[in-house]
């Protein structure tokens, strides 16, 4: 299926900076994850602001059972071949599993994502310990978007994928995490399957742009993995969060046309992909 080219979209390139004023400003952020060129072109013709090569890739892309086998150098590939793709939209990179686990290591991988990727941000889960190699990276302005709540590289200490944060003890350890993160000096803070009352008040709490999946609409920016909001079958249960915007649309270009627009007009997420 080939996306309608149309006249060339009226924008310029997305910046760091221009996503924290986008906070600033009320603006919704639209995110999605890409894995290739093609699908690149067209989520970036759509208008989204970032894009996101997830280690999701390991279980939409290679049919892993999670995302713990994704290497350095797959995200690399698939990173350098979503670059060339892009033109407007901002490239994030993960991280993927034990890549950051000191800080020499964290920089040889984020230094991969940036000269060989083509990114411009580097993805990394967790704070405490974590805090180390945010604070190491950002100090040598390589800029990071943290990733706390449900954490799918944690999985076999979390015991599954479950809401995270709803206890009260859990949910002040969360808030003050997210605090933790963005005095390290993270740029951005994913937060997922993450109660919504609590996932607005770390916004209201933070400067920096929070991006929600699962986490409720009081998140500055929204994110899913394509495969999911086109409905994709994976292999895998589709969470709650999900909302299949192939449902109604004529083109793939279309569903994430109406992907961003929802998110834009605030009408996704509904309460109904939120938890309490």
């Amino acid at each position: 299926m080939y996306a309608d080219q149309g006249k060339p979209v009226a924008r310029s390139a997305m910046t760091v900076p221009k996503l924290r004023q986008m906070k600033a400003d009320g603006r919704k952020i639209v995110s999605i994850t890409a894995y290739d060129a093609s699908f690149a072109r067209l989520v970036d013709a759509a208008g989204v602001d970032f894009v996101l090569v997830g280690d999701s890739l390991g279980m939409v892309v290679q049919g892993q059972r999670s995302t713990l086998p994704v290497s350095v150098a797959d995200i690399v590939y698939h990173s350098a071949c979503v670059a060339r793709g892009l033109r407007h939209a901002l490239l994030v990179a993960d991280l993927p599993f034990q890549s950051y686990a000191t800080v020499e290591r964290a920089l040889a991988s984020s230094a991969a994502m940036l000269a060989e990727g083509g990114a411009s941000m580097v993805k990394l889960e967790g704070a405490g310990v974590m805090l180390e190699p945010i604070r190491f990276l950002s100090e040598r302005d390589i800029p990071v978007c943290a990733h706390l709540g449900l954490t799918p590289q944690s999985v076999m200490r979390l015991g599954g994928y479950g809401v995270q944060g709803r206890e009260e003890a859990a949910a002040r350890r969360l808030l003050d995490d997210a605090v933790d993160v963005a005095q390290a000096g993270a740029d951005m803070l994913v937060l997922e399957c993450v109660p919504s009352a609590l996932a607005a008040q770390v916004t209201a709490r933070i400067d920096i742009p929070t991006i929600g999946i699962g986490a409720g609409p009081g998140c500055d920016g929204q994110i899913l993995v394509l495969h999911d909001m086109l409905g994709i079958n994976s292999g895998h249960r589709r969470p709650r969060f999900v909302r299949n915007f192939m449902d109604g649309a004529t083109s793939i270009a279309g569903a994430v046309e109406a992907y961003a627009a929802a998110v834009r007009d605030g009408s996704f997420p509904g309460p109904e992909h939120g938890y309490e």
